[in-house]
């Protein structure tokens, strides 16, 4: 796992985001495009799904960027498993893959994945609209 700004989850109140991605281009691609978004958003980076769980296990952050081929598991699986926890089911999701397949998609619907998107196509207005749909949620 590697962390891209200081501390943790939660000791920390600024907005962040975690990414889980194995490939290093294209966790660099990811934290880019997050960067971008939104300067302030602390990044912190794991690489296999047993360090993203440790990372979640430090404290909730405000969204999800999840590849869905990692080295112990499909991204997919975890966000159903992130789905069935109550402290980590708001947390939005946008799954971005290589190649995005059907089967992936239905997975993803299930869990309440707020994306689906081929790596390609991801870009900061993803970003933006999870940020604002809950920013809506909070003055609600």
């Amino acid at each position: 796992m590697q962390m891209i700004d200081h501390g943790t989850l939660a000791a920390d109140a600024r907005e962040s985001c975690l990414i889980i991605e194995d490939s290093d281009f294209d966790r660099e691609k990811l934290t880019r495009v997050m960067q971008l978004t939104k300067e302030t958003m602390k990044i912190e980076v794991a690489s296999t799904l047993r360090s993203a769980r440790r990372a979640l296990a430090k404290g909730r952050p405000t969204m999800i960027l999840l590849d869905n081929n990692l080295p112990d598991g499909l991204g997919a699986d975890f966000a159903l498993e992130l789905s069935q926890d109550p402290e980590l089911r708001a947390v939005p999701i946008i799954m971005v893959s290589d190649w995005p397949s059907p089967f992936m998609w239905e997975k993803a619907a299930s869990a309440g994945v707020a994306y689906v998107l081929s790596k390609s196509e991801f870009d900061v207005r993803y970003v933006r609209s999870v940020l604002h749909a809950q920013n809506r949620q909070r003055i609600n």
